[in-house]
């Protein structure tokens, strides 16, 4: 509940700083300020320190594993100010309201990795989806982010009446929006909760852009500012996946013999749509955005498997991918030319930064002795615990080989390319960067330092 309260009311202060600041560094430091003490009274809460005691009727539940998730997603919008906020002031005259609707959109992160009523997690996901719409076209004099924000906008209205929908029927079927008063393999005849859940698992696969669904994100991802785009594939698609377990996790639990094979299909789909689509591409932020969609099959074994190795695995799995890309698409932001083409003879020109990117594509990849090859494994060993996946492991080692082929295509252009990488990196740009590649290796080598926090 800290970070709920504290969250809603930063987003009202940054409005406030917009016009109240005239130097943007200013607008700046209060952001980065609010997040670091959002991140600390969550950090708090965890060990017992409520600053808010607020009564939610059984609506919310602020459990280890939602507040480690929130601390996760904090750290990492945290890393996303440090190397991207500065960007912010080319989109337009607005600064103060952009840091204002990401404030509103870590509300209902807390929301959505929290919720214990359908209503909650209806409001959670709208809190979510309603500033990106404004984020994704802030770039008013450019077309394509007018675009992007359109088809955000009306493909995201069409999968919350699905989500409203699903949650009617699961409401009639039960006669309660409570999670844990449902009972749904009781109910007789099945139809109404079984349709509910066919719903809501198509509306939740809209959101986190698993196949088929994912048709909107390579052009709303490439139309959007791509300092909004680095937000979006990261921190909101992994708080939309938490959502997901804990519906699938404790909602549907007993119904699982019915949705656990469209699961595995989506999930294969997902996969391989993305991962194929992506060697094609010759834009590295269209191939990120393809990538995103590769990453979410990857995330979707969590729900397939649900057990303790895919709440550890999900939990290293957005750490690790979150910080990759945010540190990815930070450099890509200050460079002028997005083709792979624009890479070429980086290692020449700024070593530094092309072994940093190295590091974080591995890890994307999932090379060994990164977190994201812990987190893939994680992923894999919570499959293959569950007796009947043994097929869906095999496809997703073969689809991540296909990955590396396009990952390693920017390492290529950096290392073996003649050219002349145009980007101007400050030193404490720099030093974040290599601070945040450390810590992708550390928890590659370590991961027990992030799981401790969720049983201790």
């Amino acid at each position: 509940m800290n970070a709920l309260i504290l969250s809603a009311v930063l987003g009202v202060i940054m409005m406030y700083c917009g016009f109240m600041f005239k130097a943007k560094s200013a607008v700046r430091g209060v952001a980065i300020a609010g997040l670091v003490l959002l991140l600390v009274v969550n950090v708090m809460e965890s060990y017992g320190t409520v600053f808010f005691h607020i009564d939610t009727h059984g609506m919310m539940r602020f459990d280890r594993f939602a507040l480690l998730f929130n601390s996760i997603m904090f750290f990492s919008v945290f890393v996303y100010f440090l190397l991207s906020a500065k960007d912010m002031e080319k989109i337009g005259v607005n600064y103060g309201e952009y840091f204002a609707l990401i404030y509103f959109v870590l509300c209902g992160i807390v929301l959505a990795s929290s919720f214990r009523s359908l209503l909650i997690l209806f409001l959670g996901i709208e809190i979510i989806s309603i500033p990106l719409y404004i984020l994704t076209g802030s770039d008013k004099k450019n077309l394509k982010s007018n675009e992007a924000s359109l088809k955000y906008f009306l493909m995201g209205s069409f999968s919350t009446g699905l989500m409203l929908m699903g949650i009617a029927l699961i409401y009639g079927a039960s006669g309660t929006f409570n999670v844990e008063n449902m009972h749904l393999a009781q109910i007789r005849p099945a139809y109404l909760p079984v349709t509910g859940m066919l719903l809501l698992l198509f509306s939740m696969s809209f959101k986190v852009s698993a196949a088929p669904f994912h048709f909107w994100t390579p052009d709303v991802y490439d139309g959007a500012p791509t300092v909004f785009t680095s937000f979006m594939a990261t921190i909101v698609k992994a708080a939309v996946f938490i959502a997901f377990i804990r519906l699938f996790d404790e909602t549907f639990t007993g119904l699982s013999g019915q949705w656990k094979l469209w699961i595995s299909v989506i999930t294969a789909a997902t996969l391989f749509i993305g991962n194929i689509t992506a060697v094609f591409q010759q834009s590295v932020k269209r191939m990120l955005a393809y990538s995103s969609i590769a990453q979410a099959g990857f995330m979707l074994m969590a729900i397939y498997s649900m057990n303790s190795d895919a709440k550890e695995g999900i939990l290293l799995y957005t750490a690790a991918y979150s910080l990759a890309t945010i540190g990815i698409f930070a450099v890509l932001n200050k460079m002028g030319d997005y083709t792979f083409d624009g890479f070429n003879g980086l290692a020449r020109q700024q070593p530094f930064i092309a072994v940093v990117i190295a590091i974080f594509l591995f890890s994307l990849a999932g090379i060994p002795l990164t977190a994201g090859f812990v987190a893939k494994f994680y992923m894999l060993k919570a499959v293959l615990a569950t007796g009947t996946g043994l097929w869906l492991v095999i496809f997703s080692v073969l689809m991540a080989a296909v990955s590396v082929y396009y990952y390693f295509r920017v390492i290529q252009a950096m290392y073996f390319r003649e050219g002349q990488a145009n980007i101007e990196a400050s030193t404490s740009f720099k030093l974040t960067l290599g601070a945040v590649a450390a810590l992708v290796i550390l928890l590659g080598l370590f991961p027990g330092l992030l799981i401790y926090f969720y049983y201790f």
